[in-house]
This record gives C-alpha cells, sequence and structure tokens, in this order.
C-alpha cells in the first residue's frame, strides 16, 4: 500500500477513547468484545486487514448515541494471537490518517465507514524527519515529565530511537487526554505534533490549570 489508490474506500472502525495510533507505529490491542472479535476475522480475510482506529467523543447535553471524531489513522493487522478463552490479542501498524466521510450502517455488528484518503497522502511516504529536532532538551524534559507522572521506559531505547519513532510513539503512549493525543494525530508534520508534545508536558508540569502543582 504505497499509493492512496491502493486504499479500500471502505474500512472497519474501532471508536476507543485514548487509544492512539499513527503512521509506522505500532498499536497493541486486546480484543474481547464478540462485535469486535467478528470485525478481527473479517478484516483477516481482505487484501489490505485495515482497521481504522477512530476515537469517540461526548455530544452535548440530551444527545443519546456515539459522535466521533473527524480524524482517525488506519492500521493493518500484522500480528495476531488467540488466548485460551477466545480473546485476540493483536498488533496494528498504522498505514495512514483518514478522514471520515460517511459511515454505512448495517450488515455488520461493528461500525464501518467510507475513508477520504487524499488529505494524508504523505503518510504513505518516507519516514518522516523533524529539522529542528533538539532530542538533549527534548530529553531532559521528557525526563522532568515521566518522574512527576512517575512513569518507567527504557531511556536507552528512547535515546537511539529516530526522532519520527520516538515522537509518534511516545504521542501514543503517554497519559495525555483523548483531546490531546487526537490533537497530536492531527498535527500536520512530525515537527508540530512534536512542538505540541511539548506544549502539553509543560503545560502538565505546570500544574495544568495551576491548582494542582505537580512535584
Amino acid at each position: 500500500m504505497k499509493r492512496i489508490g491502493d486504499l479500500p474506500d471502505t474500512i472497519p472502525i474501532f471508536p476507543l477513547p485514548g487509544a492512539l495510533l499513527l503512521p509506522r507505529a505500532r498499536l497493541p490491542l486486546h480484543i474481547f468484545e464478540p462485535r469486535y472479535l467478528q470485525m478481527i476475522e473479517d478484516a483477516m480475510k481482505t487484501p489490505t486487514r485495515l482497521i481504522g482506529m477512530i476515537q469517540p467523543r461526548e455530544l452535548p447535553d440530551g444527545q443519546t448515541g456515539t459522535r466521533l471524531q473527524a480524524i482517525g489513522c488506519a492500521g493493518r493487522l500484522t500480528g495476531f494471537s488467540e488466548t485460551e478463552d477466545g480473546r485476540y490479542m493483536i498488533s496494528l501498524t498504522g498505514v495512514s490518517r483518514f478522514r471520515l466521510h460517511e459511515e454505512i450502517s448495517g450488515f455488520t455488528p461493528y461500525r464501518r465507514c467510507l475513508a477520504e484518503w487524499a488529505p494524508f497522502g504523505r503518510d504513505l511516504g518516507p519516514v518522516e524527519t523533524d529539522p529542528d529536532f533538539d532530542r538533549s532538551g527534548f530529553m531532559e524534559l521528557l525526563a522532568r515529565f515521566f518522574a512527576a507522572m512517575e512513569l518507567s521506559t527504557d531511556w536507552s531505547s528512547l535515546k537511539e530511537a529516530e526522532p519520527e519513532l520516538l515522537i509518534n510513539s511516545l504521542s501514543m503512549l503517554c497519559p495525555f487526554s483523548p483531546e490531546d493525543k487526537q490533537a497530536l494525530l492531527e498535527a500536520p508534520s512530525l515537527t508540530t505534533r512534536r512542538e505540541t508534545m511539548v506544549t502539553l508536558i509543560e503545560f502538565a508540569l505546570r500544574g495544568g490549570n495551576d491548582e494542582e502543582l505537580l512535584q
């Protein structure tokens, strides 16, 4: 799948709050609901094995149902195992972001949509670079954030990771709000995503609303 024309018009979608997938990154998922077990089985029968990860968003007071964000990211099913009790452990590798053009109703227990790929043609291109990336300064800020949040990581791997892998993996793994993760997903470039992440980290270190300062 190296061209937009290789991508299908219709994809199954998996609405999951706080779950972020980015191009060329990997997302592990634990699947146990019957409708999503069926989705995985159906996706494995298709040539592309694509599943669209997309976040739900809150509806105004008084409305029912689940509205979806306008933009998600499709991943190719690249890892699969089944547990003894029938659950699936899968891995998705990000292929391209998409704009949700229209939901398709009926025929399947899971949701599907018509996907618009054209706005994200660069996702199918080579690995992105970040010419202004200050790794040492970024790592110092990240260390403060991890200490404040009491998070642990393999620092040697982070220090050696290429900028795209580093920024995208942290965007997916860090405990940002669903709204913040959506902003990271929609960032038009790797540089913009890194700048957005720095802003989010600095905001968290200031205590967010300045009422609960992180020590």
